[in-house]
């Protein structure tokens, strides 16, 4: 009887889960187990794809725009990374102060998040404008000509992080917010009575307890760097001589413009093989300095 009641639970899970399943089946699973074999293939979304073994993942480290644009995506990564994690752990640390209206400042703080990445891109290209641009603008009132920002080599990344940082900061802040707000008092209470400054209670107190919301912030903002795409497609199309062209943008290029899907795919497959190896490296990492509170 117990046995009956059990399958008759387990086809009624499946009857309520079977639409999501085939859609789960139709829309991801079965798209995901195509690219893998188109990434072995040589395809123009014209003719039958030809099978070529792993000609494709050679090239990817053969091609130079290929490996300009992996070098391209890491080094995104290096400054937006830590800058997101610094600048937020900053912001959240005031808002997480007794401060008149400091309501009001968190939902200013989230405001960039809500905007689309278009709507941040061209805002920010009117911003880094070389004649008429506000950033440029301000650096003439302290005597300093402004560069074309988009158009040279040497500061269009730097110009994508800046946007990048606007648009994100609000995310991560919020996030850190609700980890320090989880932190007890009592913590900062007995370092009072020990004699602890502001300082000392920072990097004893607040970082060790704070370091598994980090650690997901790490995460996610690796994870997001290593998928630029928007910005970088608005604001400068992946140039001036290809200095911002993300391993997403030489996907989309190859698939969209050039009809080099097999190669596209492979691309897609490297990135996810990157993707995971610094997942599993960061989670092996934070078991040396991710604290987690015990009860």
């Amino acid at each position: 009887m117990v046995g009956e009641n059990k399958i008759k639970k387990a086809i009624t899970v499946l009857i309520f889960l079977f639409p999501c399943l085939v859609g789960l089946i139709v829309f991801n699973i079965i798209p995901i187990l195509q690219s893998a074999y188109i990434s072995f293939t040589d395809w123009n979304l014209i003719s039958q794809p030809k099978f070529i073994g792993i000609d494709n993942f050679k090239q990817i480290f053969s091609d130079d725009y290929s490996i300009r644009a992996i070098l391209n995506t890491f080094k995104y990564a290096v400054f937006y990374v830590p800058l997101v994690i610094i600048i937020s752990l900053i912001f959240a640390s005031i808002l997480d102060m007794k401060l008149k209206f400091v309501k009001l400042y968190r939902s200013l703080v989230f405001i960039p998040v809500l905007l689309s990445w278009v709507v941040v891109s061209l805002l920010w290209m009117w911003m880094f404008n070389a004649d008429n641009g506000l950033i440029n603008y301000l650096l003439s009132l302290v005597g300093v000509k402004g560069p074309a920002w988009l158009f040279n080599k040497d500061t269009a990344m730097v110009a994508i992080v800046i946007a990048s940082l606007w648009k994100d900061l609000g995310y991560f802040t919020i996030i850190i917010l609700s980890g320090l707000q989880s932190i007890s008092e009592e913590y900062y209470e007995s370092a009072d009575i020990d004699g602890a400054g502001r300082i000392r209670k920072f990097f004893s107190i607040t970082v060790p307890l704070l370091s598994p919301t980090l650690f997901f912030v790490g995460i996610i903002l690796t994870i997001n760097s290593l998928q630029v795409f928007d910005q970088m497609f608005v604001m400068t199309k992946g140039g001036p001589y290809g200095s911002t062209t993300s391993i997403v943008m030489e996907i989309y290029n190859n698939a969209f413009k050039l009809s080099h899907v097999g190669l596209a795919s492979a691309q897609a497959w490297f990135l996810v093989v990157i993707i995971l190896i610094l997942t599993l490296v960061q989670n092996q990492l934070q078991k040396r300095w991710v604290h987690y509170e015990t009860v």
